[in-house]
């Protein structure tokens, strides 16, 4: 079958490799499409230190259930659309046991720690696939995984109606994260560096931006909440000047999120944090947020066609992953069709 394969970094190519067979409590899928994510960038630059060589990307798998054992636990079966659960995980330990799956202290992601699927076919953990609407175009659905993400940092946040989020980073996870803060009647407050993303969000429905290097985004925070500043702060670029910004923009009594990951350590004024009370934190991956973010997809609440830039075959992934890394400005989220355009 054919495969999308770092060698090593900056090497990328689609492959032949064998395909897999299910072992136990496995099913077998051949997928139908999946999600290139910024993670893969980093891997195909070598700057994402978890990723080992040489490495089958994808964590962002949806595709049709071609075999799985008759007892799994979710009642799926053979011709079942489903989407991938990609964050493979122990169990026993203590995260585990209290169902945070995502904190398990053995984590496995695919196309990280092992080999990923963006294959022709893939086998996965039966309990870990979610079901899709018979009906949901395959386009669309390997977006449910980063939108899972943004969900976490939003729930990990607290964030109810009627309240602002500032959203540091109008990345993929950013940007969803706005429009499902949209949906659940929140207001987004959304901050870059890039005009032309913030323009975009604007299109999108995003009424509040802030061009952070050009615009003072505490006073454009304090302007946007009538002083109040934001009941919640979900850091989503994972740069240190913006991850200490967060204590400043976050409202007494407020919340803030850390779902970016940083490369280096950041000082933070722990003082700050004592004198307004911030409740601070992490937000890794996802745990239990496959559900909601299908229905999202499903039922247009969060129109994630809008933020799909293009949809290419397998055969042009090389060359499309190495213009991303070139050019990220010019993407937001590109999909493949393993069997071509659709």
């Amino acid at each position: 079958m054919k495969a999308i394969k770092f060698d090593k970094p900056w090497s990328v190519s689609c492959v032949e490799v064998d395909k897999p067979q299910a072992a136990e409590n496995q099913a077998l899928i051949k997928v139908k499409s999946a999600g290139i994510c910024g993670s893969d960038i980093g891997a195909f630059r070598g700057s994402n230190k978890l990723v080992s060589y040489p490495r089958i990307i994808g964590h962002e798998i949806a595709g049709e259930i071609l075999s799985i054992p008759e007892n799994n636990p979710r009642g799926l079966k053979v011709g079942d659309k489903v989407v991938v659960d990609p964050y493979l995980y122990c169990g026993h330990c203590y995260p585990c046991s209290i169902h945070r799956t995502n904190c398990c202290v053995d984590l496995k992601v695919l196309g990280v720690h092992v080999d990923g699927g963006m294959a022709e076919y893939f086998a996965h953990p039966a309990d870990m696939l979610w079901k899709l609407p018979d009906d949901m175009p395959w386009d669309l659905a390997p977006i449910a995984e980063p939108l899972t993400i943004s969900l976490h940092g939003i729930h990990r946040g607290g964030l109810k109606a009627g309240e602002h989020v500032a959203i540091i980073g109008a990345g993929p996870i950013g940007m969803l994260a706005a429009m499902a803060a949209i949906a659940y009647g929140a207001e987004p407050i959304l901050i870059d560096l890039v005009e032309e993303r913030l323009e975009f969000a604007r299109e999108l429905g995003v009424k509040k931006t802030i061009l952070s290097g050009s615009e003072d985004a505490v006073k454009k925070v304090a302007e946007y909440t009538d002083g109040r500043m934001a009941e919640l702060v979900m850091e989503c670029s994972g740069a240190n000047p913006a991850i200490r910004s967060t204590l400043d923009l976050v409202s007494n009594a407020g919340r803030i999120t850390l779902t970016g990951w940083p490369k280096n350590e950041t000082p933070l004024p722990t003082d700050m944090i004592t004198k307004k009370e911030v409740d601070i934190r992490g937000a890794r991956t996802s745990a239990n947020e496959f559900e909601e973010a299908i229905d999202l997809i499903y039922t247009g609440k969060v129109d994630v066609r809008k933020v799909l830039t293009k949809v290419i075959s397998m055969d042009e992934v090389p060359e499309t992953i190495i213009d991303i890394e070139k050019n990220p400005g010019k993407y937001m989220k590109v999909n493949v069709m393993m069997d071509g355009k659709k």
